[in-house]
């Protein structure tokens, strides 16, 4: 039997990955052709940061293995939307920099996927979202 506490944490956790691919398929949807939603994660994140990173760096900030981040910069590098260099300080790394053709790609997938996120914070109600998101935090933080 399970105790109410336990029952609690299911029902929190069941909501939240339903969440999760619900607004997964709909931002999928909604990406320009071509563009997953890891892309537009990373050149988001490169572009809001301003400053060059180690894909050591990208996969510990997105919590993914250095192989699932080496396969989307390669594609992100193949569509032009980032430059790889060489460390010149240390030749073993290297370092992802978001492009001139990558900022616009980012831009144009934020005028598509905004209008999504507003239409669920104006029918949530942005008080309800302002009371969920500090408990969100917590529990990012906690697992992280």
């Amino acid at each position: 039997m399970v105790d109410s506490e336990s029952a609690l944490a299911i029902a929190l956790f069941g909501e939240i990955l339903t969440v999760h691919q619900l607004i997964r398929n709909q931002l999928d949807r909604v990406l320009p052709k071509g563009m997953e939603l890891s892309h537009f994660s990373v050149l988001n994140h490169l572009a809001n940061t301003k400053s060059e990173k180690t894909p050591a760096q990208l996969a510990k900030s997105f919590h993914v293995t250095r192989g699932a981040m080496t396969n989307t910069l390669g594609k992100l590098e193949i569509s032009g939307y980032i430059h790889i260099r060489p460390d010149w300080d240390d030749a073993r790394r290297k370092l992802v920099a978001i492009s001139p053709a990558g900022v616009r790609a980012r831009d144009d997938a934020i005028a598509l996927v905004a209008p999504v996120i507003s239409e669920l914070v104006r029918d949530s109600g942005a008080d309800e979202i302002k009371s969920v998101l500090p408990v969100l935090r917590n529990l990012r933080i906690h697992l992280e």
